[in-house]
């Protein structure tokens, strides 16, 4: 599976998000919050009112989620801050994997740094970052390249459309393929098993399908980001020098 047709799994999986028994506010509130996301938001009101302000997820198999509005609302102004370290609400453990829509470059770098500096602090595994073209990765190398003189190992993939750097502390992927061209990805894998519940595996994986205009995912789940790094190792494991 490519790594387009992973985004379109993902796509094809609308999620609804009802809140109950709250008003109008908070409804309007977080179609607005969610509106760039393959998310469909409703209100309900239970018979009894009670438990008093709360919110489902759901999806076409039935409810699997469920939090009290205040603490989805504390979780959101954390997530502003910061993507998350592991302090997370199963309700945004599961949105993280809902497709974003027409996502800006400012947003796209936005969260790009988020990623590169998670690996950083980690200081362990191994990051992947796709660039689309060799001129993009041409603005990014000293980021790249003090990461890449960390404990992290580097790896940029990008299509060559510029003469490559003559050495570099990162490895550099050189490829012609449609989804090195059309995507932007940022991945890490602290290279742990995640059984304890501390790993922290993370990626961005969108792909442009207007002039500069984004569409993809953000994931904390382990399994996706395996399967992503497991796509990149297999697919474009020789290394361009």
């Amino acid at each position: 599976m490519s790594l387009s047709e992973l985004i379109a799994g993902v796509e094809d999986h609308e999620q609804t998000l009802t809140v109950f028994n709250a008003g109008q506010a908070d409804t309007d509130e977080l179609r607005e919050r969610f509106a760039d996301r393959n998310v469909r938001v409703v209100s309900e009101t239970t018979a009894s009112g009670r438990p008093g302000e709360f919110l489902t997820l759901s999806d076409g198999d039935g409810v699997y989620t469920a939090t009290d509005l205040d603490s989805f609302y504390e979780t959101l102004a954390g997530r502003d801050r910061h993507l998350s370290d592991g302090a997370r609400r199963t309700v945004l453990d599961h949105l993280d994997e809902t497709l974003f829509t027409s996502w800006s470059i400012g947003r796209m770098v936005s969260a790009s740094r988020e990623i590169e500096d998670r690996a950083w602090r980690v200081g362990r595994g191994s990051l992947y970052a796709g660039f689309q073209t060799l001129s993009t990765l041409r603005g990014e190398l000293d980021l790249y390249e003090r990461l890449g003189d960390s404990p992290v190992a580097v790896h940029a993939y990008a299509v060559p459309d510029v003469d490559p750097p003559q050495q570099s502390a990162f490895q550099l992927h050189l490829d012609r393929a449609d989804e090195i061209a059309n995507s932007w990805f940022v991945v890490f894998d602290d290279e742990t098993s995640g059984g304890d519940g501390t790993t922290q595996k993370c990626a961005l994986l969108a792909e442009e399908r207007e002039p500069r205009r984004f569409y993809g995912f953000w994931t904390y789940d382990a399994s996706t980001v395996d399967y992503i790094v497991d796509h990149l190792e297999g697919r474009y494991g020789m290394l361009e020098q």
